[in-house]
């Protein structure tokens, strides 16, 4: 009844059972849906590998020489009754070699979908599992190259090419009565059949050829009676200029996202009542940061993606009545403290598994409204697959080689046909444009840090790292109090000249911007003006303006001298004649400014309402503590603590290789039980009273004394039935503890679970 015996197996349970544990142990890894709720028998793994649902999801993964191979056995109505492989072989003749016709099998037999060798069985759902129809392969055009199609397809009127473009979106195949002999030949569908843009399939139907589809609908055109891979044609692209346009992307990915986080943290973002982002707060973040609304929405999908900014009230929340509003989470202060490589990885990671898709945004709805970012509307559980299928693709070529889109398009369609409908033009180039903007693909080659991420995510850091240009030390102050950074700077450095100067360009080289009120900032962050000479002094590598020294010395002299604290508030100053000067002015009367001495005066108003008032004033006040010492009263802006929301998208998880054998020894020892019922003698059934029973405990004792194996039927507190084989070890206190030989553990069933009891010796 083995594959090695020639012999179909009669069933597919027969056939399970002849399988070797390792070969089981593989289809449950194939198919993990499969091992929900574990399977207590082999028979019951019959009957849902054999499932249509089950069926359809394992073929999934499958390709088009295996689909082919379905496709022809189903032809020869092999879900019925065996077809010998011999007949296969000459059915395919030369356009597969038999070895590749066998490892197309070895694929469908792991997946349990066909089983035998000289004579082939097909699982009867595997036929719908076929993307296209069963017997296309006996009859398909193969002569339509997209040249021919495009010079036909010129040929037609306007209502002809309406007709094929319907098909293109739905079905292939299309019900007609025009598909009739004798119908006049003016009709469209007579046109279209004479000119072969059309197959005739009966009196009533008619089908559309892949071809002519594929160019209607801008993909490129492929053989589809071709068993063979598609050739790719790659370009050569120099591993260095690879990862270093990766590298110049990641830099720019990171400073994007640090000017959107910054951007949310001081006015969060509403969310819409569906949920989402607006327009016009995805413009306002784009003007704030400088970026088109397009990358806008999709750095915010990632960050969201990554735990970086999330959806609840704010805290320090603005005074509005709005609860739900997108801003950063406390893991942001981590995120942006970290290295660059790991800041990317966390970024890049998230992308690949986002269940979402980006570029969805601003495109219509079937309600014809346009998709907002972080909605329902652009959720997606299949995207992260899509993603891994396409960068696959080139993952699969070696370092330095780009591969077209079509080609990308042409290679992933064939090795996952039941996808081809998510895997068109307009998609994968999409999420080769993303992968694009964030590093994970440079020059249309993947990037090293992005096979990282694709093989080994925990390595994926390390890779960027290492291409990522060595962090500098240093800058160059010029004499228009510009300072230029020739490349990225150590993260200490660049926090210090964040505070001290402004951003007015960034890319390759960043330009820092100084000014009075960017000094008065870093003053008012607790730096000082000898700390401030020392940072320019130690880190330029060019001479220190000495317009830059006197615009220090100057701020840092007016900086300070009135003093701001919490009395509220109060003001004090040394001079006499500044705070008069104060109280005359129009912000001592909006932050009710009252003198209590000639050197102090308070206010109601909260301490940075009164720093901002008197800056506003053209005042330069410093905030202090109650001991005197000028402390940072700068916004850190709000905070979110995420929800725990519950992910609607839960994928079958793999079972480890343990839990696997265990399961796989479970199944085995679930049949033999199984089996000695049906051919037991003596047996105490519940029939409706409790397996507690005097008789069941009686039997059980006996078992226990005499350290018989027995066979228990046996409901655990899911509700799943099953049958084992155990050996009693003790009865009591409604529970039986017995020894499982098949697993090696020991179990405990409670009695009253119990439906079954039947000694074997």
């Amino acid at each position: 009844m083995t594959d090695n015996e020639g012999t179909p197996a009669d069933t597919l349970t027969e056939w399970l059972s002849a399988r070797s544990d390792d070969e089981l142990a593989e289809l449950l890894r194939l198919r993990p849906d499969l091992t929900i709720p574990p399977p207590p028998t082999l028979e019951v793994l019959a009957g849902r590998s054999e499932q249509r649902a089950s069926v359809l999801r394992a073929a999934e993964d499958l390709d088009t020489t295996c689909l082919t191979v379905v496709e022809l056995l189903a032809h020869e109505g092999a879900d019925t009754a065996p077809v010998a492989r011999a007949r296969l072989d000459q059915i395919v003749g030369r356009r597969a070699t038999k070895k590749a016709v066998d490892a197309a099998l070895s694929v469908l037999r792991a997946r349990a979908l066909v089983r035998g060798t000289t004579t082939l069985t097909l699982v009867a759902a595997a036929r719908d599992a076929v993307p296209w129809r069963v017997g296309r392969f006996f009859d398909v055009d193969a002569s339509l190259t997209a040249e021919v199609v495009g010079a036909k397809l010129a040929e037609i009127d306007d209502r002809s090419r309406e007709l094929l473009t319907t098909l293109t979106r739905s079905s292939s195949i299309g019900r007609t009565r025009d598909a009739a002999p004798g119908t006049p030949a003016d009709r469209p569908v007579q046109r279209l059949l004479a000119a072969g843009l059309l197959t005739w399939l009966d009196d009533n139907t008619v089908e559309l050829p892949p071809q002519v589809s594929q160019v209607l609908r801008g993909e490129p055109v492929t053989d589809p009676v071709s068993l063979a891979p598609p050739a790719a044609s790659t370009t050569a692209v120099g591993v260095a200029d690879v990862d270093a346009a990766a590298a110049g992307e990641a830099l720019e990915l990171l400073r994007h996202c640090e000017d959107i986080v910054d951007s949310l943290s001081r006015t969060p973002a509403p969310a819409l009542k569906a949920g989402g982002l607006g327009v016009r707060e995805i413009r306002r973040i784009a003007k704030a940061a400088d970026l088109d609304e397009a990358r806008v929405g999709l750095l915010v999908e990632v960050l969201a993606g990554a735990g970086l900014i999330a959806v609840g009230l704010p805290d320090p929340g603005p005074l509005t009545d709005i609860d739900d509003m997108w801003t950063p989470t406390p893991a942001v202060d981590a995120w942006v403290t970290a290295s660059p490589a790991q800041r990317w990885a966390t970024l890049a990671g998230a992308w690949l598994d986002l269940p979402r898709v980006p570029w969805l945004i601003g495109m219509r709805d079937a309600n014809d409204k346009p998709i907002a970012a972080l909605s329902d509307e652009a959720r997606s559980a299949a995207a992260p697959r899509d993603r891994r299928i396409v960068l696959g693709v080139i993952a699969d070529l070696a370092s330095g080689k780009a591969l077209a889109t079509e080609d990308v398009v042409r290679i992933a369609t064939w090795r996952r046909p039941r996808l081809a409908a998510r895997l068109g033009v307009g998609p994968v180039s999409r999420y080769l444009a993303e992968a694009g903007a964030l590093g994970v693909v440079g020059r249309g080659a993947l990037s090293t840090p992005g096979r990282a991420l694709i093989g080994d995510p925990s390595s994926a850091a390390a890779a960027m790292h290492r291409v990522l240009p060595e962090p500098i030390d240093h800058v160059l102050v010029q004499a228009d109090l510009t300072v230029v950074a020739p490349g990225p700077l150590t993260p200490e450095l660049a926090q210090r000249m964040a505070t001290v100067a402004d951003i007015e360009s960034a890319g390759a080289a960043t330009m820092y911007r100084i000014d009075e009120r960017t000094l008065r900032r870093a003053l008012d962050g607790g730096t000082t003006a000898a700390e401030l000479h020392a940072l320019f002094a130690t880190h330029s590598r060019t001479p220190v303006p000495q317009s830059l020294t006197y615009l220090i010395d100057d701020v840092a002299r007016r900086h300070g001298r009135l003093r701001a604290g919490v009395a509220s508030s109060f003001v004090r100053c040394e001079d006499p004649a500044l705070l008069a000067e104060v109280l005359s002015s129009p912000a001592a009367e909006a932050l009710a400014l009252r003198a209590l001495a000639p050197t102090v005066a308070i206010s109601q108003a909260p301490l940075a309402d009164v720093l901002a008032g008197l800056r506003a004033a053209g005042f330069a006040p410093a905030g202090e503590d109650s001991s005197g010492t000028i402390v940072d009263v700068r916004d850190r802006g709000a905070r979110v603590v995420p929800r725990r929301g519950r992910s609607p998208y839960r994928t079958p998880a793999v079972p480890t290789d343990e839990q696997l054998g265990r399961l796989v020894s479970e199944m085995r020892a679930g049949t033999r039980a199984g089996e000695v019922r049906r051919t037991e003698r003596e047996r105490v059934r519940s029939d409706g009273t409790r397996a507690s029973g005097a008789a069941t405990i009686a039997l059980l004792q006996r078992a226990a004394l005499s350290r018989s194996p027995i066979s228990i039927g046996y409901v655990d507190a899911a509700g799943v039935s099953s049958n084992r084989v155990v050996e009693p070890v003790t009865v009591g206190g409604g529970q039986l503890d017995a020894w499982d030989p098949d697993a090696g553990v020991m179990r405990h069933f409670t009695l009253h679970r119990i439906t079954s009891v039947a000694l074997l010796a």
